[in-house]
């Protein structure tokens, strides 16, 4: 639970939690629709993996579960992995540990929301 653009963790009460599912969708997490995330917390509250035969096959996976994926109440951070799931280096797998932090002075987020607008 934290804003997408800032980073900064984002507590409340999450009104409608619905997991995405379906075939290679794993989630992970102990939200429910009611519950309240602290704020004095691990902001990681719900893991999404995806498994695919290939690369791209799992890529479109992840794309449709994190469009699927509802927490309603909190911010999350599934639209910044919606966008890097079709950032051409992530697809590709050309990336390392700094890539989010050279996308992010190159203006991936810019217009997008945060503090920055």
């Amino acid at each position: 639970a934290e804003d997408p653009y800032s980073f900064r963790p984002h507590p409340g009460r999450v009104e409608r939690w619905t997991p995405p599912g379906g075939p290679g969708i794993r989630v992970e997490s102990h939200l429910y629709s009611g519950y309240t995330v602290p704020p004095h917390y691990d902001s990681l509250v719900a893991k999404l993996l995806a498994h695919g035969a290939t690369r791209a096959e799992a890529l479109r996976r992840m794309s449709g579960a994190l469009g699927e994926m509802e927490a309603v109440g909190i911010a999350t951070n599934a639209p910044l992995h919606g966008i890097l799931m079709e950032e051409p280096g992530f697809a590709a797998g050309g990336f390392d540990i700094h890539h989010l932090e050279h996308l992010i002075e190159g203006g991936l987020l810019q217009g997008r929301g945060g503090d920055d607008d």
